[in-house]
């Protein structure tokens, strides 16, 4: 390659993460755009598992999701994000337990823009490049983008961890047809031996080799399947938890790092953190879709 292309790109890789920066994102990585094929191989075998339960959506698209040419034509880099959600403000002890992520308003819509404002940005100061976006909706195999780009490691309980503030962190991906230099991925993970996730897990969904049974996990039951009868063997697991859950992440040693968010959107709903157990079981549809922001 010739020089000044190797300079161009080095340019425009720490142009983009000043941009990131300023989009107000914590940290970026960038990783080569590539088959997951190790990847493809374990989503197989979970997916043979049944660990999706009725979360039918994990078999769609599987081509798409170990490979990003398959969502941007010519992709070259992968480009993967991440913003702390972790709250200053926490609910208080014996309250329905709502998951930190879901505290604020729709983290779907807040990411999404400031995904957008980056990509508009790199166009404006790049060019004609091609890329998309993508926050937890679409075909995207995001944690092993972000292990892959240094930003952090693959923990027991199937989160992203970073050594320098823990795992409260929103995944997002870009995906560009711009060739962009790649970070190096950690060389190891920093789990050792701990296995206080597996051992908290009220449910027995944290298996081995950093295999998670969707199917047995709080948040399937209480997010995907909120309507739905409780199996028997699954009735007084739950430990208060309503919406989601945190027990893995709560217990994970490396969120003792977790700084509380700036970040506006994110800022606690007051009646999430001020729920009572008496206003949760007298909750309508209609309270519940309006505090949360689920559709209809």
């Amino acid at each position: 390659m010739a020089p000044a292309m190797m300079a161009n790109i080095h340019q425009n890789t720490i142009l983009i993460k000043q941009l990131a920066d300023t989009a107000g994102f914590d940290f970026c990585g960038i990783a080569k755009a590539q088959k997951l094929d190790e990847d493809a191989r374990r989503l197989e075998t979970w997916l043979k598992n049944g660990f999706q339960g009725s979360m039918l959506y994990m078999e769609n698209h599987f081509d798409l999701r170990i490979d990003p040419a398959g969502l941007v034509p010519g992709a070259k880099s992968v480009i993967t994000v991440i913003k702390n959600y972790f709250p200053q403000e926490q609910q208080k002890n014996n309250t329905p337990g709502v998951a930190k992520y879901a505290f604020g308003k729709d983290y779907h819509y807040v990411i999404k823009d400031k995904l957008n404002a980056l990509l508009d940005a790199m166009k404006e100061k790049i060019g004609d490049i091609n890329g998309r976006g993508f926050v937890d909706s679409a075909p995207v195999m995001e944690r092993s983008w972000a292990s892959r780009s240094g930003l952090g490691w693959i923990g027991k309980n199937g989160n992203l961890i970073t050594r320098h503030s823990g795992s409260f962190f929103f995944i997002a991906t870009l995906i560009t047809d711009l060739e962009l230099e790649s970070d190096d991925p950690l060389a190891k993970d920093y789990c050792g031996s701990c296995s206080r996730c597996i051992d908290a897990c009220p449910t027995g969904a944290i298996l081995p080799n950093k295999v998670i049974d969707g199917s047995r996990c709080i948040s399937y039951f209480t997010i995907e399947l909120k309507d739905a009868v409780i199996p028997g063997e699954m009735k007084g697991k739950f430990q208060n938890w309503m919406f989601g859950c945190d027990t893995c992440q709560d217990v994970c040693p490396w969120n003792s790092f977790s700084k509380p968010h700036n970040e506006p959107g994110f800022f606690p709903i007051p009646e999430i953190l001020n729920l009572t157990s008496t206003e949760w079981e007298m909750m309508t549809e209609e309270t519940f879709r309006k505090i949360f922001k689920t559709p209809h």
